[in-house]
């Protein structure tokens, strides 16, 4: 495993250099408009582009949107959407990965079981080692990991997936009103009259759409 990440190395920091990504995400979307549009990339494209419309056309409703405008926010969220999309597909890739590779450690699949084990030991500990510092000298080791670390329960100390989503989403959700709220009173602003036009305007899009 070590030799596979030595090897892999260079590729792993070319993906994660934002320019390459960000080739990638244009290059995807000169792919899609190339494609027939009888094709299932070709109908894909014509869905990203009737998303981007209908974008633009709600943002519309806040702003001016002229020639310059308009060509730069058909660009600009045309990318985005892409990037946002391929984010998703990573993320899934990489977890369909981790799947694979503790299934085969833990049904030794080639012999890997020792390899993967002390890979992901070194991971935990260096994880382990900056809590551990945080120890006072009169508590135990175990009562520590216990607490903090590895409860009795063999359960995370930590929530769920699904309730730290709702937190996070909850989280936002409160900042972004707390930022309208201040865009409204403080600076003038008409937002909420704007967020029921584009609320109407994407429910009378959607329907056109259908």
């Amino acid at each position: 495993m070590t030799l596979i990440k030595l090897l892999t190395a260079p590729i792993r920091r070319l993906i994660g250099m934002p320019l390459f990504q960000f080739c990638v995400v244009v290059l995807i979307v000169f792919l899609l408009q190339g494609a027939a549009d009888n094709s299932i990339f070709g109908r894909v494209y014509d869905g990203l582009d009737k998303l981007v419309s209908g974008s633009i056309a709600l943002i519309a409703n806040a702003i001016s949107v002229k020639s310059f405008t308009q060509a730069l926010l058909t660009v600009g969220l045309m990318i985005f959407y892409v990037f946002v999309v391929c984010l998703i597909a990573l993320a899934i890739a990489r977890r369909l990965i981790r799947r694979c590779v503790d299934f085969a450690g833990r049904k030794n699949l080639f012999g890997l079981r020792n390899t993967i084990a002390r890979e992901r030991g070194i991971e935990a500990y260096r994880a382990w080692e900056p809590l551990e510092h945080l120890r006072p000298p009169d508590v135990p080791q175990p009562v520590w990991e216990e607490r903090f670390a590895w409860p009795a329960n063999n359960r995370p100390p930590y929530p769920n997936l699904w309730w730290r989503i709702a937190f996070e989403a909850a989280s936002f959700l409160l900042l972004v009103l707390l930022i309208l709220v201040l865009l409204q009173e403080v600076v003038g602003l008409s937002v909420f009259a704007w967020l029921a036009a584009s609320g109407k305007a994407l429910l009378g899009w959607v329907g056109w759409g259908k």
